[in-house]
Formats: structure tokens, sequence, C-alpha cells
């Protein structure tokens, strides 16, 4: 359950930050496709085992940490166009605007990062040492 809110938070944070990140540096234009997709491949290298984790440990790969980066652009662009087309961007009032919801892209950024990292943080739980049992 503690890995569960963790992933949670991580994604979030990760996916709001970086959306205002885009949405401040005036690239809210851009195709969402790029953006989210790029939110999806941080939090994929962030939650569960970070990248970093993989590079310090000699016994892990790091390709692990490459590949839940190449699954999370995919999710971050599935989830893009899930709220497109099959939910016709639904409008959201927020701060006295309206947009369509993938429009806001702090939110939905943080959307698909609390998806993602929740995912990613469950399937990545730490296994205990697996030591072959001593004979004797």
């Amino acid at each position: 359950m503690v890995r569960l809110f963790l992933g949670l938070v991580k994604g979030a944070l990760v996916g709001a930050v970086l959306g205002l990140v885009v949405e401040r540096l005036g690239y809210g234009r851009m195709s969402g496709y790029l953006v989210y997709g790029v939110i999806g491949a941080v939090v994929g290298l962030l939650a569960g085992r970070p990248i970093w984790s993989h590079l310090r440990d000699p016994k892990s790969t790091v390709w692990t940490a490459v590949l839940k980066g190449l699954v999370g652009f995919g999710v971050g662009d599935g989830l893009f166009v899930l709220a497109e087309r099959a939910l016709g961007n639904p409008t959201i009032h927020l701060f006295g605007e309206a947009k369509g919801l993938t429009s806001w892209t702090p939110v939905f950024g943080a959307l698909v990062g609390l998806i993602y990292g929740a995912w990613v943080e469950l399937d990545d739980v730490p296994t205990k040492d697996a030591s072959p049992p001593k004979k004797g």
C-alpha cells in the first residue's frame, strides 16, 4: 500500500512539474503526443527503481529502466489519444478559464504520471535477496 501511494505521489509530481515547465516555456502548442509521451518516459525512468540505482548495481541492467521509459512514452501517448478521441477532450473549468482536459498540460501531465507511476511502482517491487539455502 505504501508503494502504491509512493508511485501516485512521485508520478503526479513529475507529471505536473514537467507539464508546468512545458506550459511556461510556451511549448503548450506542441504535439500532445510528444509532450505526454515524454512525461510518461520520464516517469518510467524515475518511478519504481530509478535509473541511477540500476547504474550503481553490478547485478542489475540499465535496460530495465530504459524499457520502462519506452513503455511510458507509449502509455503517455495512449492516455492522450484516449482523452482526445474516446472521451472527446472534455472541457474542464479551472481558475476561471475553460479548456479541454489535454490543454491543461500540468493537470493532464499529473494524471498521466499518476497512472503510470502507480503501475510502475507496484510492478517494480524490490525482491528479497534470494540466496540459495546453505547445505550443512
